[in-house]
């Protein structure tokens, strides 16, 4: 056994609540496994045990993640998605496929895919934007947590203004997509880009209002005036 992940795995054995864990599987429709230790806590767990860390390499940091990914439990996810978010400085364009290939493998809930798509993915895809053509992929896929990462992977992007042609792009390809994650992850994305962009994106809702499904539609104008609201839902 990695000591490293065992050491990560009897804490969060040891800081786990019985009360905690069966509140939190109220989040999920899928069947998720928890130990169920606080968000708080398991962000500290995270970061003590990375800060002691004799090798703080990209590749020993992946191999750990890899490992974490690998249990399927919700808490080793996160911290999976701390580490590797944390050897962001050291990204290459080839990461994207390492990350593509844990979303495929491991990821079964929202909670993995916005955490780890929003914070680790989203910082590759401002270093090398080239990854995008890469989450265009993705919206190909039969698995829902592709499809939903190829949107929330560009959620903080988008609310810095950036990549605006390419996430309408994504959203034409998810538009009529039957799974309520996926319409409710590429609404977020449209919403994010309202920050900087209301207009923009009104009037990409306006135009296919008719066909978007309520769930995306209502997303995507969540933060705008109170008007383009009432106009976006006629």
């Amino acid at each position: 056994m990695n000591t490293i992940i065992e050491e990560i795995r009897q804490e969060l054995v040891r800081h786990s609540e019985e009360a905690h864990r069966l509140s939190a599987r109220g989040f999920f429709r899928e069947e998720v496994r928890l130990y169920g230790v606080k968000s708080a806590e398991v962000t500290g767990i995270a970061k003590r045990i990375f800060k002691n860390l004799t090798n703080k390499s990209k590749d020993n940091i992946f191999s750990h993640c890899e490992e974490l990914w690998k249990s399927g439990m919700l808490e080793e996810s996160f911290i999976a998605c701390n580490w590797s978010y944390n050897v962001s400085t050291e990204f290459e364009p080839s990461d994207i496929e390492i990350f593509g290939y844990w979303v495929d493998r491991y990821i079964s809930n929202w909670a993995s895919c916005d955490t780890f798509c929003n914070h680790t993915v989203g910082a590759l895809v401002e270093m090398f934007p080239q990854s995008i053509r890469i989450l265009k992929k993705w919206t190909g896929s039969a698995n829902r947590w592709m499809r939903r990462a190829s949107a929330v992977s560009l959620i903080i992007p988008a609310r810095k203004g950036l990549y605006l042609e390419e996430i309408f792009e994504i959203a034409d390809i998810l538009l009529l997509d039957k799974d309520d994650m996926v319409q409710k992850g590429y609404g977020w994305m449209l919403k994010s880009a309202s920050h900087l962009h209301k207009m923009e994106v009104f009037d990409y809702v306006y135009r296919n209002k008719g066909i978007m499904p309520r769930t995306s539609l209502r997303y995507a104008i969540e933060k705008m005036p109170r008007e383009l609201r009432i106009k976006a839902m006629e």
